[in-house]
């Protein structure tokens, strides 16, 4: 493999016999930039908690040389949390974005299009029905995945069009809240009340299984979405366009589908539905690094992650008691949202 002079200023071209892949270093940069102060946050966030740990017994915690108790403090209760957070928001972050490209539309998140709803509904159903937390990640995911798989069939018209997914995902999503809380009042509180707290998304509890789950997952979607990037970036041009570069447009479509379902139904399964992360962060990153790329889908998930590390330090240790981290998402999140409701009616 050799590098190549950039052809256009700004930009890095790897060829190799089998590729060429362009790279915008400034982009790259502004990934690397944030990454960095997502590590910055990942340490103050390890020193905080009613047990205040100092900056170098985290380090020296983090190498297994500290004394016991930072130890288990440090490496069993607070490095999963923040690993958790920092690998649920890049996943968010990056399924919004492969979900916005699809469609063409900058108001549109798995939690919009109701994946997340009927992921919650059948998370909801296996805890109030008595089946317990151990087998609760399986029943998320497969929420998740049979929800997507209902909005693809009901939108199929010789072909998925964007906007009729759009609506058919809005009306599913609708029915699945609905049924969420027809449980939720048919059932007893006692029973009710661990799923009312589970569907408000937070990290809290979690372990280095959670962890472990997250890095597999990560390892395989990551490389599949920012691979994916050329195929959303065809997609935009228009259908007649893509199928003239030779595109299956719905084998593509469904593999966009299934991959941004994926990433979403993993951050479910593990912390429950967390809302607005997908939205946003997909925005702010046009914002700063211009046209869809693949450095583009870096700078998104890392993004996404200081975002919800940023808001789980809030959630923990800002306010006078401890919220679950999908409560401040929202309370950002749903703001913005009107907002660019608003912009979107005033362009219209």
């Amino acid at each position: 493999m050799a590098l190549a002079p950039a052809r256009r200023r700004g930009h890095l071209t790897i060829r190799t016999r089998a590729f060429d892949v362009r790279i915008n270093v400034r982009v790259l940069l502004l990934a690397a930039g944030v990454t960095g102060v997502l590590a910055l946050l990942a340490t103050w966030a390890m020193t905080l908690g009613s047990y205040p740990v100092p900056y170098t017994d985290v380090f020296w915690s983090l190498l297994g040389r500290g004394n016991e108790e930072h130890e288990f403090i440090v490496r069993t209760l607070r490095v999963p949390r923040v690993l958790c957070a920092i690998g649920i928001g890049g996943m968010l972050a990056l399924s919004g974005a492969i979900f916005q490209g699809l469609v063409r539309n900058p108001l549109v998140s798995p939690d919009i299009i109701g994946i997340e709803s009927g992921a919650t509904l059948f998370a909801v159903f296996w805890l109030v029905t008595g089946r317990g937390w151990g087998l609760l990640p399986f029943a998320a995911f497969g929420g998740a995945f049979l929800t997507a798989a209902l909005i693809y069939v009901l939108s199929w018209k010789g072909g998925v069009s964007p906007n009729r997914l759009i609506l058919v995902g809005i009306g599913i999503g609708s029915c699945a809240a609905a049924g969420t809380t027809y449980l939720t009042v048919r059932y007893p509180v006692e029973i009710v009340r661990p799923a009312q707290v589970w569907t408000m998304g937070s990290v809290y509890g979690s372990d280095w299984g959670d962890v472990r789950v997250l890095g597999v997952a990560i390892a395989f979607l990551l490389p599949l979405a920012v691979g994916l990037t050329w195929s959303l970036r065809t997609l935009q041009l228009g259908e007649d366009v893509s199928r003239g570069l030779g595109m299956p447009l719905e084998r593509t479509r469904l593999l966009l589908i299934l991959t941004g379902c994926a990433l979403s139904a993993v951050t479910i399964s593990i912390a429950g539905p967390i809302g607005f992360v997908a939205l946003m962060t997909p925005h702010l990153a046009r914002m700063l690094a211009g046209p869809l790329s693949g450095s583009m889908m870096l700078l998104t998930g890392a993004l996404g992650a200081t975002f919800l590390l940023a808001a789980d330090v809030v959630a923990q240790h800002a306010l006078p008691v401890a919220l679950p981290v999908g409560v401040i998402t929202s309370a950002v999140g749903a703001p913005y949202f009107l907002l660019l409701l608003y912009r979107a009616n005033i362009r219209m």
